[in-house]
C-alpha cells in the first residue's frame, strides 16, 4: 500500500457514490474548468431524474469527461471510480467478470444471466461477451450498488452499469476527433458528428476502430513429451509424440481490431413528442485471447506436468502460447480468433401528457460470436484442447413506462417489460491430449478428429411494476417498489461427439467444415442423442424494496432500505461435455438465485460545500446461490474429465462498509479525492451433489466466496492550471488498490482453487488544452509501476491451470479536435 501516495489521481474520477460530480457547464470554456467547483449532477437512478445527492441508492455518477480521465480501454476500466466494483475477466475471453458486493459472473456459460446488469441507452445487454463496451460518444455513466430488480428488472442483484451515449442535437453542426498511440502499436481513432437537419430533426453519428499488436509473447515451450502409451512387451513408448519438445516463436499475441459505430437520428414533431431512433454495429476481429500455463511446476498431482507441459519461468506476458499451425490436426477456425458481429435496432418514444411521461423502448439485437482459442497455453505438439465456441443470439425488448405525480407530493413510475433470448450454441474442441493418454485409434486420432457440442434455448421473460415516492414532508421521504416476473425458458441439446457420429452412424462427409460453427444445431436433421426440457424453465419471482430517508440538514442526507431481488434460474450450454449421454438430471435448470440487502448511507457536504463524505453501510443474504463447481467425472472413454456445473449450492452473505470523499482544497485548480471499501463475505453452506447419486460430494462452506476482495481503494487529484492566452495545463493521477480474491474453485483439492493478485495500478495524464475546448493534447501512462497481475484464472480437473493477465506499463500520446 506504499504506492497509494504516488497517485493523487484524476479528478476526471469525481467518485463519490451519490455525490454530485464536479461542475459540467454547457459551454466549451467552461467544460475545460469543471472540476474548479461542485454543483449538482441528476441521475436516474430511480428511473425518474433527481439530484445524486438526495437519491436513495449507493449510485455513482460519471460524465463523459470524468471517464476520459483514465483513458479507458472498456467499461471495465471506470471499476476504479466506484467503490467495491471489481472488473476482471472470463477466464479465455474477452468478456466481463463483473462483481458487486460479493456476487460476479466467472464463467461464459451463454445462457448464465450476470448479477451485474449492464444497460446501454436503456436496452438490457444481454451476455457479459458484449458487457464490455467501448466508452466512445458517451454522456454519462451510473453504476448502481446493490439489488436494484424493482426498477432495473431480473439478474441486477448485485447491481446495474448504466450507459448513456450522447444524442442529437438541434442547434449547431459539431465534429470531434480524436487520435491515440500508444506502447504495443496500439491505435484508437474516433469521431462524432452532429447534424441538425431541421429545428425538428438531427443526426449523430460516431464511431470508432482500435487496433494492436497485443502485449503477450509466444513464448511457450514444452517437453520432452513423456506419453501414456502406447507400450510394447519392453516397456518402450510406441506413442509418435514422445520425447517432442518444442517452443513458441515469439510474436505477438493478443492483438485488437475492433470497429464500433452508432447512428443516431431524434424526431421531435411536437415540444410534447420525441421519437429517437438508433443503429448500433460492432465489427471485433481480435485475435484469440492468450492463455498462460500455470500448472504448478513439479506437483504430481497435475497430469500436465506428468506429460510435460508445465509453468515456463519468467515473465509470464513472455511465456503466452497459443496452437502452432504444424500441430493442428483439423482446421477449427483457431487462426481466425475471436470473432464478434452485432447489429442493434433501438426505438425509443417519449410522450408529455399533461403530467404523466409514458415512455417506450424497443429494441432488437443480433449477435454472432465466434471464439476460437486454446485454452492450454501451449503451441504443440498437437492441439491440446483447442476450442472454438460459436453462437447466435437474438434479444428482443418491449419495455413500456409512466412517469407521473399525484397532488405534488408522490411520484410514481409504472410499467410493463417484454424480453426474448433466443440463442443457438456449438463448442467445437479438439482433444488432442487424450492422444497423450494413448487412448487414440490410431494414434493421433483425437487431434485430427474434433468433437462438437450444441444445444439452443429460447427465453422469454415478462414483468409489471410500480415504484412510488411519497414526500411527507419537507424532510422526511418514504418509497416502494414491487415488481413481479414471469419466466419461460426451453433447452435442447446433445452430448458431445465427434462430427462424424451426429447422424447416429459414423459419416466421414460431417466435419467442421462441411457444417460450419453451428451447423451441427440442426436437431431435426442429427436427432441422435438429443434431449430436450421444456417443463422446468418456468420461474416466477417477486422483487421489491422499501425506503425511508431524511434530510437532517441542507447538508446531510440519510437514508435505510432493504430490498429484495433475484437471479434467474439458467440452463447449462456445457452438459454432457463428458461425452456421456444426456439425462433429465444432468440438463435441468438451476433455480432462481434470491438476494435480501440491508442498506443504509449518509450523504454529507461541509466546509461551505467543498468537502464531501459520503458513507454507505450493507448486509445481503443470498439464498439458493447459483455457484459454478468443475466437476470432474468420468467420460466415456474412461478418462476423468471436467464439466462445468452450477448448483443452486450455497447460501451466503456479505457485509461491508463503502466510504467515498471529494474536496476541493483551498489550492486553486487542485481537487483531491478517492474511495475505500470493506467487505466480509462467508458461506453459511456450501454443498452440491455433482453427480446427481444422491450423495453429497463437495462441501465448500469454509471457502471464502469468488470475486470478493476484502479492501480495494482510489486515491485521485487533479491539477488545473493557465500556462500561456487561452491554453491550461491539465494533470491527473489516480492509484487503485484491489485485494487478492478467489477467481474459481475446484473439486479435486481446495490447492487447485485459482486467485487474482493483489495490485495497485497507477495512472497519470498530462494535458495541454485550448480553454475554449477547441483543441488538446495529452501523453497518458497506465500501470506505470508496471504490475504485472492475473485478471482471470482456472484449474481444468486436475490436468493443467490456465491464466490470463492484465496490461503491462503502457505509455501513450492522444490529440483531438472539436468544432
Amino acid at each position: 500500500m506504499s504506492a497509494a501516495p504516488v497517485a493523487l489521481a484524476g479528478a476526471g474520477m469525481l467518485v463519490v457514490a451519490a455525490c454530485p460530480s464536479a461542475a459540467v457547464a454547457q459551454d466549451s470554456g467552461a467544460e475545460q474548468n469543471q472540476f474548479i467547483e461542485i454543483e449538482e449532477v441528476f441521475v436516474r437512478a430511480t428511473r425518474r431524474e433527481t439530484q445524486l445527492q438526495q437519491t436513495p441508492v449507493a449510485v455513482t455518477a460519471l460524465t463523459a469527461q470524468q471517464a476520459d480521465a483514465l483513458v479507458p480501454k472498456d467499461l471495465g476500466d471506470i471499476a476504479a471510480l466506484v467503490p467495491n466494483f471489481s472488473a476482471s475477466k472470463v477466464t479465455g475471453f474477452n468478456a466481463a467478470s463483473f462483481a458487486i458486493r460479493g456476487a460476479a459472473q466467472t464463467d461464459i456459460i451463454v445462457y448464465s444471466e450476470s448479477q451485474v446488469a449492464v444497460t446501454l441507452d436503456d436496452f438490457v445487454v444481454p451476455h457479459v461477451q458484449t458487457q464490455l463496451l467501448d466508452l466512445f460518444d458517451i454522456e454519462q455513466i451510473e453504476v448502481l450498488r446493490g439489488p436494484q430488480g424493482t426498477l432495473f428488472g431480473k439478474n441486477a442483484t448485485a447491481g446495474v452499469v448504466n450507459v448513456r451515449t450522447r444524442r442529437p442535437e438541434f442547434d449547431d453542426f459539431a465534429v470531434d476527433l480524436r487520435a491515440r498511440y500508444g506502447s504495443f502499436n496500439r491505435f484508437e481513432g474516433r469521431a462524432a458528428v452532429n447534424v441538425p437537419i431541421s429545428d425538428r430533426l438531427a443526426l449523430r453519428v460516431s464511431s470508432q476502430y482500435q487496433r494492436s499488436d497485443g502485449f503477450y509473447r509466444n513464448g511457450a515451450s514444452f517437453g520432452p513429451v513423456t506419453p501414456f502409451g502406447p507400450f510394447d512387451d519392453q516397456g518402450n513408448n510406441l506413442n509418435p509424440l514422445a520425447g517432442e519438445t518444442g517452443e513458441g516463436d515469439n510474436s505477438r499475441l493478443g492483438g485488437e481490431e475492433v470497429f464500433n459505430m452508432r447512428a443516431k437520428l431524434l424526431w421531435q414533431p411536437t415540444d410534447a413528442l420525441e421519437v429517437l431512433f438508433q443503429y448500433e454495429l460492432i465489427r471485433d476481429d481480435s485475435d484469440t485471447v492468450p492463455a498462460v500455463n500455470e500448472t504448478p511446476v513439479g506437483d504430481p498431482r497435475f497430469v500436465f506436468n506428468q506429460l510435460g507441459f508445465t509453468q515456463d519461468p519468467g515473465n509470464p506476458l513472455d511465456n503466452a502460447g497459443v496452437t502452432a499451425p504444424s500441430a493442428i490436426g483439423a482446421d477449427i477456425g483457431l487462426s481466425n480468433g475471436h470473432e464478434v458481429d452485432v447489429d442493434g435496432y433501438y426505438l425509443n418514444i417519449n410522450y408529455e401528457m399533461g403530467d404523466v411521461t409514458l415512455t417506450s423502448i424497443t429494441g432488437y439485437r443480433e449477435q454472432l460470436s465466434l471464439l476460437a482459442n486454446n485454452y492450454v497455453g501451449e503451441v504443440g505438439p498437437v492441439s491440446l484442447f483447442d476450442a472454438n465456441r460459436a453462437d447466435d443470439r437474438e434479444t428482443f425488448q418491449q419495455e413500456l413506462r409512466a412517469n407521473f405525480t399525484i397532488n405534488d407530493r408522490i411520484d410514481m413510475v409504472t410499467g410493463t417489460f417484454y424480453q426474448s433470448n433466443d440463442t443457438t450454441f456449438c463448442v467445437t474442441q479438439t482433444l488432442g491430449f487424450l492422444d497423450l493418454f494413448g487412448l487414440g485409434t490410431p494414434p493421433g486420432f483425437f487431434n485430427s478428429n474434433p468433437q462438437v457440442l450444441c444445444n439452443a434455448q429460447d427465453a422469454d421473460a415478462f414483468a409489471l411494476y410500480a415504484d412510488a415516492t411519497y414526500e411527507v414532508n419537507d424532510r422526511l421521504t418514504i418509497a416502494g417498489g414491487f415488481r413481479y416476473t414471469w419466466e419461460d425458458k426451453n433447452w435442447i441439446g446433445r452430448n458431445q461427439i465427434v462430427y462424424q457420429a451426429l447422424g447416429g452412424g459414423f459419416d466421414p462427409s460431417l466435419s467442421f467444415q462441411s457444417l460450419g460453427p453451428l451447423g451441427a444445431a440442426d436437431f431435426d436433421r442429427f436427432s441422435t442423442g438429443v434431449l430436450a426440457d421444456t417443463e422446468n424453465g418456468e420461474f416466477n419471482e417477486p422483487s421489491w424494496r422499501a425506503v425511508i430517508s431524511y434530510e437532517f440538514t441542507d447538508d446531510i442526507y440519510g437514508y435505510t432500505s432493504v430490498s429484495r431481488s433475484f437471479r434467474s434460474g439458467a440452463f447449462n450450454d456445457q452438459s454432457g461435455t463428458t461425452g456421456n449421454e444426456l439425462t433429465p438430471e444432468l440438463i435441468a435448470p438451476t433455480r432462481p438465485e434470491k438476494v435480501t440487502s440491508y442498506e443504509a448511507g449518509l450523504r454529507t457536504e461541509f466546509a461551505d460545500g467543498t468537502f464531501r463524505f459520503n458513507p454507505t453501510f450493507f448486509y445481503a443474504d443470498y439464498t439458493d446461490a447459483q455457484r459454478q463447481i468443475a466437476a470432474t467425472l468420468t467420460n466415456s472413454q474412461g478418462v476423468e474429465f471436467q464439466e462445468t456445473r452450477f448448483f443452486n449450492a450455497a447460501d451466503a452473505r456479505v457485509f461491508g462498509i463503502e466510504l467515498e470523499t471529494l474536496w476541493v482544497t483551498g489550492v486553486e485548480g487542485l481537487v483531491l479525492g478517492g474511495n475505500f471499501s470493506w467487505q466480509d463475505g462467508k458461506f453459511n453452506t456450501f454443498e452440491a451433489d455433482t453427480d446427481f447419486d444422491g450423495v453429497i460430494d463437495v462441501d465448500f462452506s469454509d471457502r471464502p466466496l469468488t470475486r470478493t476482495p476484502e479492501f480495494t481503494w482510489t486515491l485521485f487529484g487533479r491539477y488545473e492550471t493557465p500556462i500561456a492566452d487561452e491554453l491550461l495545463l491539465r494533470l491527473n493521477a489516480t492509484a487503485a488498490y484491489e485485494d487478492d480474491n478467489v477467481f474459481s474453485y475446484s473439486d479435486i483439492d481446495e490447492d487447485f482453487d485459482t486467485f487474482l493478485n493483489s495490485r495497485t495500478l497507477v495512472n497519470a495524464t498530462v494535458d495541454i488544452v485550448s480553454e475554449n475546448g477547441g483543441w488538446f493534447v495529452r501523453a497518458f501512462g497506465r500501470n506505470l509501476l508496471d504490475e504485472t497481475y492475473r485478471v482471470s484464472s482456472q484449474a481444468v480437473a486436475n490436468l493443467w491451470i490456465f491464466s490470463q493477465y492484465g496490461e503491462p506499463a503502457v505509455w501513450g500520446v492522444e490529440m483531438g479536435v472539436s468544432f
